[in-house]
């Protein structure tokens, strides 16, 4: 009886062990399978030029198959994202109680966390730096991505965020935590993550990880950690799938109220915030708070004063500042202005009498 009982516990505990990470990320995106020994290294390999829009770069990894007892690489694809706004996040080997647990990647609105493990091409550990949505093109960071530009033409350069993100592996280290492994936690950011809405592989990922588990070059054990097949040039095929409604909710902007309608009547109504201008026989008093809507035929009610509230007395008058005066100025002399006056012609001189014309001399009288 004890054995009977055994054996369905250990056929469970198996059945646990090596469930796919696809069909397990599914539920709860945990650990799916735990391995007594650890991954191989990370292989170091060329990107594949990006071919088309809106393709997502999902890196290459070290799988385990049970029935081998080995693990396989899975190599890195161009993958279309399954809705507008998917970012993928790899999956990650991460060490607890002297065992590798493997953790299943998901699709989701922000890249969560993948135990620090530097994969290359924008996911250095930390985030990742290899583009961004852009309303509904992915613009594609070509400091660490390869992009066919005659094809693609949203693209940008951003050296900064890379450094930022980038966790130093210089071991190529493929698993976190435990002997050798990546010591890097989950900062309140990653963490934060891993509570939104993800949606699993797609079934195109999950055929090429079958894939890769049928061709047996790509374990371990056959290429010594240095498979052949490290990435595949063809993209994988699209698989269009809903976002999840939490993500659907939030890219959403609220709709805009309509504006209310003013009740037409026969008097114009009052605005509440305006008072009523002032004039020169009409007392001032203090409104109410509320103001009912006039109609043509009801007269306007007089607002009654409020007696309860003692008159506030008068605001005090600032003093008087007295103006310094400024010392007076100098009167200016204007000088003026000097009259030309025109200069007096020579005085013209006097005619002169005209001689008088001698008189003829007589002629001597002759003596008789």
């Amino acid at each position: 009886m004890r054995l009977l009982r055994f054996v369905p516990l250990l056929s469970l505990a198996l059945l646990v062990s090596v469930v796919p990470a696809a069909l397990h990320a599914q539920f709860s995106f945990g650990v799916s399978i735990n391995v007594g020994i650890a991954p191989p290294a990370l292989p170091v390999y060329v990107q594949p030029v990006c071919p088309q829009p809106n393709l997502m770069w999902t890196p290459g990894y070290w799988a385990y198959s049970q029935p081998q007892g080995d693990y396989f690489w899975v190599p890195g694809a161009w993958v279309p994202a399954p809705y507008g706004g998917a970012l993928w996040t790899p999956p990650y080997w991460g060490w607890n109680a002297g065992q590798y647990g493997f953790h299943g990647g998901y699709w989701g609105q922000h890249v969560g966390y993948y135990g620090g493990v530097n994969y290359g091409f924008g996911f250095g550990g930390i985030g990742f730096a290899g583009g961004e949505w852009r309303g509904g093109s992915f613009a594609y960071n070509t400091a660490v991505t390869q992009v066919n530009v005659n094809i693609v033409h949203t693209t940008y350069v951003n050296q900064t965020i890379v450094e930022q993100g980038v966790v130093a592996n210089p071991n190529h280290v493929a698993f976190n935590g435990g002997p050798g492994g990546i010591q890097h936690t989950a900062s309140p950011q990653e963490a934060a993550v891993a509570k939104e809405p993800h949606t699993a592989p797609t079934s195109f990922q999950t055929q090429h990880v079958a894939a890769a588990k049928t061709d047996k070059t790509s374990f371990a054990k056959s290429n010594g950690g240095k498979p052949a097949n490290l990435a595949v040039a063809k993209p994988l095929a699209a698989q269009k799938q809903a976002a999840p409604p939490a993500l659907k909710a939030a890219a959403t902007p609220p709709a805009k109220a309509a504006p209310k309608a003013t009740p037409v009547t026969g008097a114009k109504v009052p605005s509440k915030e305006t008072p009523k201008p002032e004039t020169a026989n009409t007392p001032r008093t203090h409104a109410t708070t509320t103001q009912k809507t006039q109609t043509a035929t009801t007269p306007k009610a007089t607002p009654k004063p409020e007696t309860a509230m003692a008159p506030k007395p008068p605001p005090k008058a600032a003093p008087k500042v007295q103006p310094v005066a400024a010392p007076k100025a100098p009167p200016k002399v204007t000088p003026k202005p000097a009259v030309l006056t025109a200069p007096k012609a020579p005085p013209k001189p006097a005619p002169r009498p005209a001689a008088a014309p001698k008189p003829a001399p007589k002629p001597e009288e002759k003596p008789k």
